[in-house]
């Protein structure tokens, strides 16, 4: 027996990975930049808590508001549609029409199937909404749940990068071991995450490893160009 393999909850593995992502190499390039301008652990925890807690809460945010604006545009041309079906029926029927045109149906079955549609404005309007627009009904609890879907993986992959500063007094020390912990992270969530979206997972991995490297590397380099080496 044949069995297909899909990945259905594509916005939850989206948010889970925007803030995954953006959480491991945001404090850790944070982390970084201040272990080459301060020498105590303490200092570096400090600041990267504060920037895990405010990152969390923008990232969280950004997420509600982006779920609220898809479901505030999906209520927009909805409304729309049912207006069209209304005022200009023939005009909405000539459009399933093409819809099923493309499909290579010939015009008398795009006649019977208009015909049919219309009886019931709900599934008229649904439809229409899907093929013309391109649009899905939103999740009413979307916007809510990418937030906290976000702001936790955000916190996850922030606390990660700061783990060695909370048991190692030396900053620079510490350094080295944030590094270690936070790039092999890096490269598992690389992994997985292009296994999960059909994409080399190999390549992904050090791609992602990459770019945590090269910005901590920069705010490390930045602060010690700015504190005279």
């Amino acid at each position: 027996m044949h069995k297909e393999h899909h990945v259905t909850s594509s916005e939850t593995i989206r948010d889970i990975v925007i803030g995954m992502s953006d959480g491991l190499t945001v404090p850790f390039a944070l982390a970084a930049g201040l272990s080459g301008a301060v020498s105590s652990s303490t200092l570096v925890v400090t600041a990267g808590i504060a920037e895990i807690v405010a990152g969390s809460i923008a990232m969280g945010l950004g997420g509600f508001l982006a779920g609220r604006t898809e479901a505030d545009h999906y209520n927009s041309e909805l409304k729309r549609e049912y207006n069209e079906v209304e005022l200009v029926p023939e005009q909405e029927k000539a459009e399933v029409k093409e819809v099923f045109a493309g499909f290579g149906l010939s015009a008398h079955l795009q006649d019977e199937i208009a015909e049919e549609l219309s009886k019931d404005k709900k599934k008229w309007v649904d439809f229409m909404m899907k093929y013309e627009l391109g649009l899905e009904e939103p999740d009413p609890n979307r916007a809510t749940k990418s937030a906290f879907t976000i702001g936790i993986s955000y916190i996850v992959g922030g606390i990660i990068p700061l783990s060695p500063y909370l048991i190692i007094h030396t900053a620079q020390e510490a350094l080295y071991y944030s590094c270690g912990v936070t790039l092999i992270c890096l490269f598992v969530f690389g992994y997985f995450k292009s296994k999960l979206t059909g994409q080399p997972a190999l390549s992904g991995a050090f791609k992602v490893v990459i770019i945590g490297a090269l910005a901590a590397g920069a705010a490390f380099g930045m602060a010690k160009l700015i504190n005279g080496g």
